[in-house]
């Protein structure tokens, strides 16, 4: 399985944007899709995961609310709906694949490239 984000952009504080990550070949209904947001110096963080089988959804703290993540199955697709974004949601922005449910990047196996997300103050 191979993964590819898009949906990046620049965006004003308040602003929308929604991430897109299309998966090659088959997502088992075990799989956990996860998206995760790196700023220069820091770790690697979680966002947001989805069980792709169930649709269970799980959030950081941080964005609770504001973001949603869905999975659409007949396009292999999951995405990140985030609303009312803020400066501090700046970060290189990647969606990863695990078999189980974690909030750790080591639980995932799989990533995506990275898109860009950019919050203007």
């Amino acid at each position: 399985v191979q993964l590819q984000a898009s949906g990046g952009g620049l965006v004003q504080t308040g602003g929308s944007l929604r991430l897109s990550c299309a998966a090659s070949g088959r997502i088992f209904s075990s799989a956990v899709m996860g998206w995760f947001r790196q700023t220069p110096g820091k770790e690697r963080e979680f966002v947001a995961a989805i069980r792709w089988g169930r649709t269970s959804t799980y959030y950081a703290d941080a964005v609770k609310g504001r973001f949603t993540i869905s999975r659409d199955s007949a396009k292999n697709t999951v995405y990140l709906q985030m609303n009312s974004l803020k400066p501090e949601d700046t970060a290189v922005y990647y969606c990863a694949r695990g078999s189980d449910l974690g909030y750790a990047p080591a639980n995932y196996r799989v990533w995506g490239q990275g898109t860009q997300v950019t919050v203007s103050s």
